[in-house]
């Protein structure tokens, strides 16, 4: 069953004003001459755009970051728009993953480890992900568990494959502090316009300010906050998207990015102990965001995928698992990969309602071969669909034992298909 929000525009009460305006308007002409604020001044600023997913960084003092031709016309008015979005879960990579891609002079290879992952992800018009390692680049020192740093290689490789959307609010942010900070940063920095990165910030102005993109004349917000960050301590009040103690300020950036797009996206970076289980802050805090105006929640933190849920018409995946990683356990290596249809539809008296259909669920498992603590080999991340029995044993069993975990709340939602 399809679940929709509506965004009612009165267009009758739009047009009266429209006729007063013009009136005043042309009086106000007759009588001081032309003159006046140049409209475009009234546009977004910043940010480079792309065919797959232009990117608007909005500042925090502006009303109405709408672009003026997202605003239904006589040409977009009784016509249907959509949009695809791709989820993942946490890409961790832990010292076997980053050695087993590493080439002989130096560079990094991750295709044969993601290649099935790419084709899996390419239909869709947004890719997400969670670079829970941070990644700090080869010039801070390569490491794994416990204090990660990943070779920038990886990011490059999801993003030239159409992974487009990352969120980096975790908690392994600032394993490296804020020399690892600064050198991610400027990897994403450069990056602007072809993937919007949010969780870590450079300033107050970035932690402030609300990314936006339009893709298929869709617009959305993209928002990132995380729990804790393993007891370290950001550098600046700014540094790192923390939500405890900030609820209502980001329920108010959460209803201010509604005012400015069709559908906000949140990843959330919480959790409990427990794997497999949703707590009770968990649930009251997704029902309040939604209610503030988050329209998809993509969650994540124990590194073990969590139920999904239908939330005040929303849907809600409280954690994904794990993209890629190496930890021993199979539940560890078991992920979500889910994916979404977004449909505007634009009627002819100019009201719009956007529906989220066709949400669905699939599972990822990452495969490797040698035992801990040596260093595995071999990596690569299956869709449960190209599994065998060699490569993971009872995985149909497994298969079933997990689709069970992610309806546990709700079995309001398609398992596979993605």
């Amino acid at each position: 069953m399809a679940k929709r929000r509506r965004r009612l525009k009165k267009s009758a009460l739009y047009t009266l004003i429209a006729l007063a305006l013009l009136v005043t308007c042309g009086i106000g002409w007759a009588i001081f001459g032309r003159g006046g604020k140049d409209p475009n001044n009234d546009k977004p600023t910043g940010g480079m755009a792309t065919p797959e997913a232009p990117v608007i960084e909005v500042s925090p003092g502006t009303d109405d970051p709408k672009d003026p031709q997202t605003t239904p016309t006589p040409e977009t008015q009784g016509q249907e728009q959509k949009a695809s979005i791709f989820l993942a879960g946490d890409a961790l990579l832990h010292e076997s993953v980053y050695t087993d891609a590493q080439q002989e002079n130096g560079g990094f290879d991750f295709n044969s480890q993601l290649e099935l992952l790419f084709q899996v992800a390419r239909p869709y018009d947004l890719q997400y992900f969670n670079q829970e390692s941070l990644i700090g680049g080869t010039e801070l020192g390569l490491s794994g568990y416990p204090e990660f740093n990943s070779p920038k290689e990886f990011a490059e490789y999801m993003l030239a494959n159409g992974f487009n959307l990352v969120s980096t609010a975790n908690n392994h942010c600032l394993d490296k502090g804020e020399e690892g900070i600064v050198s991610a940063l400027n990897w994403y920095y450069a990056k602007k316009g072809q993937m919007i990165m949010q969780g870590i910030n450079g300033s107050q102005e970035e932690y402030d300010a609300i990314a936006t993109g339009e893709v298929n004349g869709i617009t959305y917000a993209f928002l990132s906050y995380c729990e804790q960050t393993n007891g370290r301590e950001a550098p600046h009040p700014y540094t790192v998207n923390y939500y405890p103690g900030h609820e209502q300020e980001m329920l108010d950036k959460i209803k201010r990015a509604d005012s400015m797009a069709d559908v906000v996206i949140v990843a959330m970076y919480w959790g409990t102990e427990t794997p497999h289980d949703v707590s009770e802050a968990q649930l009251t805090l997704a029902d309040q965001m939604t209610e503030a105006g988050a329209d998809i929640i993509v969650g994540n933190d124990t590194n073990a995928l969590e139920p999904f849920r239908w939330v005040n018409g929303r849907p809600v995946f409280f954690a994904m698992g794990n993209l890629i990683s190496t930890q021993v356990e199979a539940e560890n290596r078991i992920g979500i990969i889910a994916g979404i249809d977004i449909v505007k539809r634009t009627k002819q008296d100019g009201t719009t309602e956007i529906a989220y259909e066709n949400v669905r669920a699939d599972l990822a498992y990452t495969y490797a071969e040698g035992e801990y603590p040596e260093l595995r080999t071999n990596i690569k991340v299956y869709p449960f669909s190209a599994l065998n029995d060699e490569l993971l044993p009872n995985y149909q069993e497994l298969y079933e034992q997990y689709k069970a975990i992610i309806t546990k709340l709700d079995t309001d939602i398609k398992i596979g298909g993605v």
